[in-house]
């Protein structure tokens, strides 16, 4: 399809990163049959055929029936059953029985994106007076569908994990090998430095304000946590040691039987993982994945050292360009060498809270991230499943300590 350039070279921008955005999206479930995108293994996971619908309806909603009075949209039902947890755009389908929605069928779903597709590139080559407002809108709602691009291969291989037959959503062949690094601490100066987003460009809005805060000097390990240190951990007991644990993370390790990563089984005598290329022999030198916070919590400690805060890791990110095995590389999996980005999510040990003078934004946009700022943990760095676009120093994400079906990791800091 020839779609006309918006004169506006900002809006041209955003069109050209709607497009990139949408394409990538297509291109991440082109391998899946509609059965495979109608799977939901947990409350936490959603199918692949709702992630595709879910980030058009974010589109449709808070751009398209807001800024044009004349929007049809193919079907208002899909208001109730793709919103999330938009509680002012109105009722909302029960997360926990989205793979129930067998109807509409795959056809109708992609149907529906090219709906709001057409209808959104029309209204940016519009030229209105409010277009820059609506390119503003266009930017956030596709940083939102790079989320859940992450999240819908990390759900998709949470639920092939419960298939006996194993199946392989990319080719299963052996990722490529990379030397892996030693483990090394550089050290920090501590002082009172600025953290947050300050200046132009996308951000969320749980990246500022801008503000100050004093941070200890520290060391910061240059790589994270591998599968061979891992090993040791658990060849040394760490999963049934109650002194290296936090009790809450101690109670549903046992209540769970955690004695490994999650994916992981042991096969004549050596480790396996279920991974996005199918069952794999565990690379012992790739950045270990598939962790709660409270396992990574344990491992530093049983390491003699402890999990970073989130300012540690942006002081470090600030001057790291930013390089690494994300999505854009096809891997799809973490592999060894890593450095400051990508691989795998660092959990740190901080809170997801608000920054001083944070404010969420007026109408139910302003649900996307305040009000889950309490109970979780931030994690920074990016994934072998995050879009690099997304990722700046200040990029926050978070989950609640015990879940581990995401790509998290951990890397270790120390105190000097």
């Amino acid at each position: 399809m020839n779609v006309q350039t918006p004169v506006n070279p900002d809006v041209a921008k955003i069109a050209d990163l709607f497009e990139r955005t949408r394409g990538r999206t297509t291109r991440l479930v082109a391998p899946l049959t509609a059965e495979d995108m109608m799977l939901q293994s947990m409350q936490d996971a959603s199918p692949a055929k709702w992630h595709l619908a879910h980030t058009t309806w974010f589109f449709e909603e808070f751009i398209l029936r807001k800024r044009l009075p004349d929007y049809q949209s193919p079907d208002d039902r899909f208001a109730v059953l793709f919103n999330s947890y938009y509680v002012q755009a109105g009722p909302r389908h029960a997360r926990d029985k989205r793979g129930l929605i067998s109807r509409p069928d795959l056809e109708a779903v992609r149907s529906y994106r090219l709906h709001v597709e057409d209808s959104l590139r029309a209204l940016l080559e519009a030229g209105r007076d409010d277009t820059p407002e609506i390119a503003d809108l266009v930017e956030l709602g596709c940083h939102h569908e790079m989320q859940h691009q992450e999240l819908l291969v990390t759900d998709l291989l949470h639920g092939l994990s419960y298939n006996p037959l194993l199946p392989a959503y990319l080719d299963p062949a052996t990722p490529p090998k990379r030397r892996p690094a030693e483990l090394q601490f550089e050290r920090f100066d501590g002082g009172l430095h600025s953290f947050g987003f300050d200046g132009g460009g996308f951000h969320f809005d749980c990246e500022g304000p801008r503000h100050q805060a004093f941070v200890a000097p520290f060391a910061l390990a240059n790589r994270p946590v591998t599968n061979r240190e891992w090993i040791a951990f658990m060849r040394d007991g760490g999963y049934d040691s109650a002194p290296l644990w936090l009790m809450d993370g101690f109670t549903r390790a046992q209540r769970d039987d955690w004695q490994h990563p999650l994916y992981w089984w042991q096969q004549d005598g050596a480790w396996w993982s279920f991974t996005l290329r199918g069952a794999q022999p565990v690379d012992l030198d790739a950045p270990v994945v598939h962790v709660s916070y409270y396992e990574a919590d344990a491992f530093a400690r049983w390491a003699g050292a402890r999990l970073p805060t989130e300012h540690e890791l942006e002081l470090a990110a600030q001057d790291t360009p930013i390089t690494g095995n994300f999505v854009d590389d096809g891997h799809l999996i973490p592999l060894p060498g890593a450095g400051l980005w990508g691989d795998v999510w660092n959990w740190t040990q901080s809170a997801y809270a608000a920054y001083p003078g944070f404010k969420p934004a007026e109408g139910a946009i302003g649900e996307y991230n305040g009000k889950f700022m309490v109970n979780q943990f931030v994690l920074r760095g990016g994934s072998c499943a995050t879009p690099v676009e997304q990722m700046r120093p200040t990029y926050r994400t978070f989950f609640y300590p015990h879940q581990r079906w995401q790509m998290l990791g951990l890397r270790l800091a120390k105190d000097v």
